[in-house]
């Protein structure tokens, strides 16, 4: 099991901050999977990195493989709630969102905080290091503002650091409740009138250094075509990322078709949005030139296959979206499930089941969509290396799952066997966070079923 050895000096680091060694039996390094790797952290970064070594007396060893942190770059916290109770009848996405929409109804800034800290200690326990958390439940119920207008962001920030990971609170505007339709019941909270009334209430938040703010267009039909240049406009003057649900249905596609002439895509396009600090999450109808749009703009791709096969949203293009260009990141979305091991074996087998063949995927192209931090605004983590971020998940490889595990065939291990459940250490900024198994701070199941129930 992982050693509770904490600190141990092992040099001078820099001046009143030792190095705490870690040995990892398997570690996937940028290269690949190496044996017996030496892996030094000052101050919550990697100092060093050193394969075929053999251990220091009082490292903290790792037994298993020890990958970079896992990025969860879609999550939308409450929905959580959802889990196992949207299954009771047949219903489509839109009876879904329905319930998802009464669930909205009933939190508060500390039922929020309660659900969402055990939330993302269930995603710690997975592996997951960052999330990025697709906002919109910004207000009290009929769109009465809090005092602090921000309050139900800053529980979700504050959930995050208690449970140990970082976050990107991707702040959503929300202007409409489809294309010229206005926002009405439940989604009067997630409203602040127009981009710019939406603008002025995110310049009033702020975040430490565990936390940063991003943006998000919830979707075409959530925010008016004359209203997307403005948010688009507070991401560049920011250097933020940019989040939007993209073509999840067809019945989107086709109101955007209706009112505007276009596709959301080239909607998107037009006013702008598109680009490399942009996740297009779904995906999933799209056009040959839609395709073009995202792939030939460098806009990341954000796919989500437990909840998209859930709501039976249909099978995206990721692989062609991939080789024309887009980065792809991975999202637990929904949390119907929350294992992104499962979330990126789900992209080749998805892909495999819509067009019949194997091999869509390189095993370690697939388990690198799992690192992808750089969408989140977060680009020194995601790998094992030289001043990057010291996030460092180790997986067991002697479990029923696991059990064969060679160094030659690490990351087919790690996507097509592996499950969160396999996970036994999670260090974030160089901080134990999961100890043989166990999150330090957080009973998470205990946590989970006082907060949902």
């Amino acid at each position: 099991m992982p050693g509770r050895g904490g600190s141990a000096d092992h040099g001078p680091g820099t001046p009143g901050h030792p190095v705490t060694v870690y040995w990892a039996e398997y570690a996937w390094l940028p290269d690949g999977a190496a044996e017996r790797v030496r892996i030094d952290v000052v101050k919550g970064r990697i100092a060093a990195v050193a394969a075929g070594v053999e251990a220091p007396a009082d490292a903290v060893r790792l037994p298993g493989l020890t990958l970079p942190g896992l990025a969860n770059a879609h999550s939308h916290a409450f929905h959580r709630a959802l889990r196992g109770r949207t299954q009771a009848d047949r219903g489509t996405f839109w009876t879904w969102r329905s319930q998802m929409y009464a669930v909205a109804e009933t939190l508060t800034p500390d039922s929020y905080y309660a659900l969402a800290r055990a939330v993302y200690a269930e995603m710690a326990l997975g592996g997951i290091t960052c999330v990025g958390e697709f906002h919109y439940l910004h207000h009290a119920p009929g769109g009465r503002r809090y005092a602090d207008p921000n309050a139900m962001g800053a529980a979700l920030v504050a959930a995050a650091a208690d449970a140990g990971i970082r976050i990107t609170l991707l702040d959503t505007c929300y202007l409409a409740g489809g294309i010229g339709t206005p926002l009405e019941g439940p989604q009067l909270r997630f409203g602040d009138g127009s981009a710019e009334g939406w603008a002025a209430r995110v310049a009033g938040f702020s975040a430490d250094g565990r936390a940063r703010v991003g943006a998000a267009l919830h979707s075409v039909r959530g925010v008016p075509a004359d209203q997307i240049a403005p948010v688009v406009g507070w991401a560049d003057e920011h250097g933020a990322p940019l989040h939007v649900h993209l073509s999840e249905q067809p019945a989107e596609n086709e109101a955007c078709l209706a009112a505007y002439g276009v596709t959301p895509a080239r909607l998107l396009a037009d006013h702008g949005a598109l680009g490399p600090r942009t996740s297009v999450v779904h995906a999933t109808h799209l056009t040959d030139d839609d395709v073009k749009l995202i792939g030939g703009s460098s806009t990341w791709t954000c796919a989500c296959p437990t909840t998209e096969r859930d709501l039976a949203d249909g099978i995206g293009p990721i692989r062609t979206l991939f080789d024309a260009g887009s980065p792809v990141s991975l999202g637990s979305d929904s949390h119907a499930v929350i294992d992104l091991f499962e979330e990126a074996r789900a992209v080749e087998l998805d892909e495999r089941l819509r067009t019949g063949v194997r091999g869509h995927w390189p095993a370690p192209e697939l388990l690198r969509t799992a690192f992808a931090h750089d969408s989140l605004g977060w680009p020194d983590a995601g790998a094992l290396a030289v001043g990057a971020r010291a996030d460092l998940v180790t997986l067991a490889v002697d479990t029923p799952r696991t059990a064969g595990f060679g160094r030659l065939t690490a990351a087919e291990t790690a996507v097509f066997a592996a499950s969160a459940a396999d996970v036994r250490s999670v260090i974030v900024d160089g901080r134990p966070v999961v100890t043989d198994g166990v999150h330090v701070t957080v009973d998470v199941g205990r946590e989970l079923a006082e907060a949902l129930r």
